[in-house]
């Protein structure tokens, strides 16, 4: 697993928290000190948070669960599509779909009906509808790829939720909750932690904090994955053998039989 370099947070400015008059006291006793109005985050309890984050996240990718990234503010979006992609996990950047977790049937329905439009156009069925049924078509189209194109295969709820800024994304904490999905996030000084399963404090406002947390958690998914990967290949070299003996006894049964 990646050491946390302290050096590198403090150089991302990611123990930058708010403004004191805006802090949440439950945040407390992840605060180290205030320098000119600011809270400023306490590194040593980040980088704890963050290995400790980083074991889960690891565990699972092992497994084979999707971790659903979620960040829709400005300076987050990109980081975090990019990051989700490098892992091939799904994400949401855009608006988050109300019901996207407790309502996955509906959500599911909709990301079938892109596929549907798809097929539509392959199979040239589409091309038989006038010009207007069309333009309806790709607009809605272009809607659902727009919201849900990232999670388009997550056939199933996710093993986690990693969030940017649980404040912005009530929503998305909420629902996660109500379903008990373990919600890894970066908290700042602002938020409420309680009720979130892992909280790595640090700056979620500035993109160069939000890359350089994110860099160390997408290092673990991939670890994650990496182990996967190794475990399924082990099991294909055992099995490998003894698909081959089953298929010698199959052949030896078939000689046998054409024999008599």
């Amino acid at each position: 697993m990646t050491n946390i370099d302290i050096k590198e947070l403090i150089e991302s400015g990611v123990h930058f928290g708010h403004l004191t008059r805006k802090w949440n006291p439950n945040m407390a006793s992840y605060v180290y000190t205030e320098r000119k109005g600011i809270h400023i985050i306490d590194l040593y309890k980040t980088a704890a948070k963050i290995e400790e984050a980083n074991g889960a996240l690891q565990k699972i990718a092992a497994s084979g669960r999707k971790i659903l990234f979620v960040a829709t503010k400005k300076q987050a979006k990109d980081i975090v599509a990019e990051k989700a992609k490098s892992v091939n996990m799904p994400y949401i950047t855009e608006r988050w779909p109300g019901g996207m977790l407790t309502n996955f049937i509906t959500i599911r329905k909709a990301v079938k009906k892109m596929a549907q439009i798809d097929r539509m156009k392959k199979d040239g069925s589409f091309d038989a509808l006038s010009k207007r049924e069309k333009l309806q078509i790709n607009r809605q189209r272009a809607k659902l790829e727009k919201n849900l194109g990232s999670i388009t295969d997550m056939t199933r709820l996710p093993g986690a939720l990693l969030i940017v800024d649980i404040k912005r994304e009530h929503i998305a904490v909420a629902e996660a909750q109500k379903l008990n999905i373990p919600i890894f996030a970066m908290v700042d000084t602002n938020s409420d932690p309680r009720g979130i399963d892992y909280v790595v404090p640090s700056n979620d406002d500035a993109s160069k904090s939000i890359d350089k947390v994110l860099s160390y958690m997408t290092a673990a998914i991939s670890e994650g994955l990496s182990e996967r990967k190794s475990s399924k290949e082990v099991v294909a070299k055992e099995e490998a053998p003894k698909a081959e003996k089953t298929e010698k006894a199959a052949e030896a049964t078939e000689v046998a039989t054409e024999k008599k």
